[in-house]
């Protein structure tokens, strides 16, 4: 009898683990996924801007993670992995553009001259004094990242260095992401009995290689969903699962439209909240887990714009806290990828709205577009008049990776009876190779499992 795998959601960790199980199973078994959308790929979503693919939701990977190179070499598209053309980003902040501070660890710094002139005196005083200061710090303990580093180096290097990395990668702040999920490496070290943070950071810095840190994919991500689909041979049912209940060995579950369809091995690969709901009656414990972790949203607004303007030769701008801009971000598509549309007439801008909580993501398309080209103004002294404009939402869809967040994330998954996984960006980290590395895991889990009796 041929065993049927279903796959709840169609992102890419839905579709990294059809892919994942055809490449390991081969025709063996029916594989189906479940997803409302018009498109699969959740927050991988490529437009035609300017006569060039634009990347609308996630743009690049780390390049040094091995699982977005091997998935393309497995696909055959190695020779569509893409890297920066080297520029460097910015930082804005009191009004002003700075280089983003060298020799830092997710903004933290290593010494005072990764500070110099982007705090003030006393601020530099103190983070030279901080290695001659007695460190406390409980062994498994998972304080913010905010909280850490404001102790130790003040409040500024939060506000001017921290906060725009984490709100860029979290769509939170370093008040409410806890330590070992933005920086593990920090947090193993000061396990180890570290004497300072100074010390920490200078041993957690990554060895310079020279390499680009960020890679993407020639074509946008659109490409990896493509060959994903094609790979995978998935029956796609365009609706949403909406309850999911044990039938003997296996699992019944029940679409939108009141259809009904049998599983014996079920990967659920959507947000958390949504797990919370679908796992109440069959896995309350973890469905209370899921109830836990809290959902940022986001907006992309990426503009085409005339090629000329007297942006600066730089990958973007992050934006510090308390700055008196809408945008949280500037990415400069064009010269960070090399990307020149219309022979070269036409560039592309993205910008990044949206921390967690922030109500601006809720504005008009109309407000968000003008406030897009006030920052512009207000950053970098240009004017644009965009030739082409999508403004796309992202509602609810950056996990917040409070203190304590591995554990909750252990114990959601030992919740589980052993023939369903899960797969998402709020488990073991938001970008794309993590989620790639969690479908994995969930295929792995799913295929080895015994039913319960």
């Amino acid at each position: 009898m041929t065993t049927s795998y279903c796959v709840v959601g169609g992102g890419i960790s839905g579709l990294a683990a059809a892919y994942r199980l055809r490449a390991t199973l081969g025709d063996a078994v029916d594989i189906t996924i479940f997803d409302p959308s018009d498109r699969l790929g959740g927050l991988l979503r490529t437009e035609s801007m300017g006569g060039m693919n634009v990347d609308v939701g996630a743009e690049a990977f780390i390049a040094r993670r091995p699982e977005v190179p091997a998935l393309l070499a497995e696909l055959g598209l190695a020779d569509r992995q893409r890297s920066t053309t080297g520029v460097r980003p910015l930082l804005y902040s009191r009004r002003l553009l700075h280089r983003l501070p060298p020799d830092t660890l997710s903004g933290i710094p290593s010494s005072p001259q990764s500070m110099a002139g982007l705090v003030d005196n006393e601020t530099l005083a103190r983070i030279a004094g901080e290695p001659s200061r007695p460190l406390t710090f409980e062994p498994g303990s998972d304080p913010t990242l905010g909280a850490l580093v404001a102790d130790r180096f003040g409040p500024q290097v939060v506000a001017c260095s921290v906060d725009p990395l984490i709100g860029g990668v979290y769509a939170g702040s370093a008040a409410s992401i806890g330590l070992r999920s933005a920086v593990p490496a920090l947090a193993n070290l000061l396990d180890e009995g570290a004497s300072s943070l100074t010390e920490a950071v200078r041993r957690a810095l990554p060895a310079t290689t020279g390499l680009p840190v960020f890679g993407a994919i020639a074509g946008g991500y659109q490409v990896l969903v493509n060959a994903l689909v094609h790979s995978a041979r998935p029956r796609w049912v365009q609706s949403a699962v909406t309850q999911i209940d044990p039938a003997g060995d296996g699992w019944l579950l029940r679409d939108a439209s009141g259809s009904h369809h049998r599983a014996d091995r079920l990967i659920v690969a959507v947000p958390a909240p949504v797990l919370a709901r679908l796992a109440t009656g069959f896995a309350p414990r973890a469905a209370a887990a899921a109830s836990r972790i809290g959902n940022a949203s986001s907006v992309v607004v990426a503009m085409a714009v005339p090629a000329g303007a007297a942006f600066p030769n730089n990958s973007g701008v992050l934006v510090a806290t308390g700055e008196r801009l809408h945008s949280k971000a500037v990415t400069l598509t064009s010269r960070k990828w090399g990307d020149r549309g219309h022979g070269g007439r036409v560039e592309v801008l993205r910008l990044s709205f949206g921390r967690f909580g922030d109500p601006r993501t809720s504005a008009s398309d109309a407000e968000l577009v003008a406030w897009s080209v006030q920052d512009l103004e207000a950053v970098f002294g240009v004017t644009v008049d965009p030739i082409d404009v999508r403004v796309q939402r992202w509602p609810a869809a950056m996990p917040q990776y409070r203190p304590g967040h591995a554990a909750l994330v252990t114990g959601l998954r030992a919740a589980l009876p052993p023939t369903v996984a899960v797969a998402g960006n709020y488990l073991d980290g938001i970008g794309v190779p993590a989620c790639i590395a969690a479908a994995d895991r969930a295929v792995a889990a799913v295929i080895s499992a015994t039913p319960a009796p």
